[in-house]
């Protein structure tokens, strides 16, 4: 820094004050300290800097995977939007309850970060208690955290959406296929059941435990599996809702196998709005992690920056029916609803 500020013809201080962003250096001072510092190679430490300032410029992530599209959406938004607030992004990736334990018991963003996104974790009580103790802002990202910032969308509304749009369509025995999470990790599959059933139930269309399956998207035997099941019903089910787009994927692959035609013979619907949605014309409840990366970026920052925000705000980002080709009415007397299963 010496030797920028003498190249320079300024001080140390105003070096330090220069490449740290601050105003207060005039746009001649700055050019010239910048020049400088191009010509010896010279960039200021964020480790000098954090003992002046108090702040590390890192903004932790805690991810319980990178091999999912979701998770990759929202990091490619928040990654550019730290950069132009001249931040930095670390990535703490947990993908088992092994790691998780170890990553609770070292806490490694303690000091090493400014503020923690938490996506998709289960929290228990004192896992969250853990969390409250760091000292920084933690939100909680494609989550309801209760009196915790939080940005998300509501599953319970998109599913319900999703599903009257079936129903609309005049579908009365709609199955609902779930794919089985890790313990300990949230990806919204109850709460996309519960608006699956709160739609069945406003309709008036009774609840038939025997229509909700699960499968692993991954898992090609475990969705025929399932799809046996839905299929050896006394009434099978005229539409099926895949509560991600990947395991609507996997059943139409399934159906089409099976000489089974979507959506002649059975309606698809999805969640996500992954990419492949559009490959498959499948009809989905979009959401936008990209958008939630984004958001919740702008957040964080503005909880590093301001100690007066509100530290429990909730931020809900919409969700909404893209229909394409993978739905349609049913045919025959496929709308009746009397009759066991």
């Amino acid at each position: 820094m010496a030797d920028v500020a003498e190249r320079a013809g300024v001080s140390a201080s105003t070096v330090s004050r220069t490449l740290r962003g601050l105003s207060s250096v005039s746009p001649d001072v700055r050019a010239r300290v910048e020049k400088a510092a191009r010509e010896l190679n010279f960039a200021i430490s964020r480790q000098a800097s954090s003992l002046v300032t108090g702040r590390t410029g890192v903004v932790a992530v805690l991810v319980p995977t990178l091999n999912s599209w979701f998770m990759g959406s929202a990091l490619s938004s928040l990654g550019p939007l730290l950069r132009a607030a001249d931040m930095e992004l670390t990535v703490y990736v947990i993908p088992d309850l092994a790691e998780r334990a170890s990553f609770f018991e070292q806490l490694p963003a303690r000091r090493n970060a400014d503020a923690l996104l938490v996506h998709c974790f289960d929290l228990t009580e004192e896992e969250g208690a853990r969390l409250d103790d760091l000292g920084m802002p933690v939100l909680y990202v494609s989550q309801h955290a209760e009196g915790r910032p939080s940005v998300y969308v509501d599953d319970v509304a998109g599913a319900r959406h999703g599903t009257r749009h079936l129903l609309n369509l005049g579908h009365r025995r709609i199955a609902f296929m779930q794919s089985p999470g890790a313990s300990g990790f949230s990806f919204s599959s109850h709460a996309r059941l519960l608006g699956y059933q709160q739609a069945l139930a406003e309709a008036g269309v009774p609840l038939d435990d025997s229509l909700v399956v699960a499968a692993p998207a991954a898992d090609k035997r475990a969705v025929a599996e399932a799809l046996g099941q839905l299929l050896g019903l006394r009434r099978p089910p005229t539409a099926v809702f895949a509560e991600q787009d990947e395991l609507a994927a996997a059943l139409i692959w399934t159906l089409r196998r099976a000489r089974i035609e979507v959506p002649e013979q059975m309606s698809v619907l999805g969640f996500d709005d992954q990419p492949l949605a559009e490959w498959f014309d499948l009809t989905t409840v979009a959401q936008s992690p990209s958008e939630m990366g984004r958001v919740a970026g702008e957040l964080a920052l503005q909880l590093i920056n301001d100690s007066e925000a509100d530290g429990k705000r909730h931020i809900v980002l919409p969700t909404h029916v893209i229909p394409r080709g993978t739905t349609a009415r049913p045919t025959g007397s496929a709308t009746e609803t009397e009759g066991p299963s």
